[in-house]
C-alpha cells in the first residue's frame, strides 16, 4: 500500500480510476477499507480518480498519539490533499470523517470542490456526549467485550431495523461484525475527536457546495440533526435515505451513490 509522509505521520492509502478527483474519509476507527466495496467502484465506473486514505491511528497509518484533535486530522487532509492531488477536489466524509471536513471546509475551502457529509451533525447532544464518553471509558478500562457480544451491540446502535429485520441480512452482519471486533483501544486518541461544541454560527461561513445525507434510521447522527447542520450551511443540500442506520453508505449503498453522484456531477 502506499503510503506519504504529512506533517509528523505518515499515511497509507490507496488510489484507483482516472479523472476528477474524490477524497473518502472514513468515520471513527475505520479504515479507508470501509469504502473499496461499494463506493470506489461507483466512483471509478463514473469517471473519477478516488483516494482512500487511512486517517491516523487506523489502518497502515502511523499511530495517534494521546491527545489528537480534530485540528491534526483537519491538516493531515489538507496536506494530503496538496500533496497527491495538488489542488482542489471533491469529499466525501461519513461520521466522523464529515467533521472533519466541515472543518476543512472553513480552515481550506480552496481545496474542496463539492462536499458530501454523510452520518453527521453540527452540535452535540445528551446522547451522542454519552455515547462518546461510554467509547472512551470501555476503552481505557482494559476490558476486551467477547465478540459475539460486541457485534450484536453493533448491528444495534449501527444498522436499521428493516436490515434487523431480514434474517439473511441480519445474519451476514453478524458474521462480518463479529469477525472485525471495534477494538477501542486500538484507536483510542480518535475517541477524543468528537463534536463538543455547537459549530453551527461557524459553519454559516462555509462557501463550498455542501450535501448533507442523513440515514432515516441512524441513533448516533439522527435525520434531525443531519437537517440541522444543512440548515447552517449556506445553500446546502439534504438528503435523507431510508431504511438505513449510522452505516448506511453500507446497508443501501445504491441509493447513496446515486445522491452522492448526482451532487458531484451537478
Amino acid at each position: 500500500m502506499p503510503s506519504i509522509s504529512v506533517g509528523d505521520v505518515t499515511l497509507t492509502y490507496e488510489e484507483s480510476g482516472r479523472g476528477a478527483p474524490v477524497l473518502l474519509l472514513a468515520g471513527t476507527g475505520a479504515s479507508g477499507r470501509s469504502w473499496w466495496l461499494h463506493q470506489v467502484p461507483a466512483l471509478v465506473a463514473a469517471g473519477h480518480r478516488v483516494i482512500t486514505p487511512d486517517n491516523r491511528g487506523t489502518g497502515g497509518s502511523g499511530p495517534a498519539g494521546p491527545g489528537l484533535t480534530i485540528a491534526d486530522l483537519v491538516t493531515d487532509t489538507a496536506n494530503l490533499i496538496t500533496q497527491l492531488v495538488g489542488g482542489p477536489c471533491h469529499v466525501v466524509g461519513t461520521s466522523m470523517g464529515a467533521y472533519i471536513t466541515q472543518e476543512l471546509l472553513l480552515v481550506r475551502p480552496e481545496l474542496v470542490n463539492r462536499a458530501v457529509l454523510m452520518a453527521s451533525r453540527a452540535r452535540p447532544d445528551p446522547v451522542s456526549t454519552a455515547l462518546a464518553a461510554a467509547d472512551r471509558a470501555l476503552a481505557d478500562s482494559g476490558i476486551e467485550l467477547p465478540p459475539e457480544y460486541d457485534a450484536v451491540t453493533r448491528a444495534l446502535q449501527n444498522l436499521s431495523p428493516a436490515t434487523l429485520a431480514d434474517p439473511e441480512s441480519a445474519q451476514d452482519w453478524l458474521d462480518i461484525l463479529e469477525l472485525s471486533p471495534a477494538a477501542p483501544a486500538d484507536h483510542r486518541a480518535q475517541l477524543d475527536v468528537t463534536l463538543t461544541t455547537d459549530r453551527r454560527s461557524a459553519y454559516a461561513r462555509i462557501t463550498t457546495p455542501t450535501l448533507v445525507l442523513s440515514f432515516a434510521d441512524d441513533l448516533i447522527a439522527p435525520p434531525a440533526h443531519g437537517r440541522d447542520l444543512a440548515a447552517a450551511i449556506p445553500g446546502a443540500a439534504f438528503t435523507t435515505i431510508p431504511a438505513t442506520g449510522h452505516y448506511g453508505y453500507l446497508e443501501q449503498p445504491d441509493e447513496v451513490n446515486k445522491a452522492m453522484l448526482e451532487f458531484l456531477t451537478a
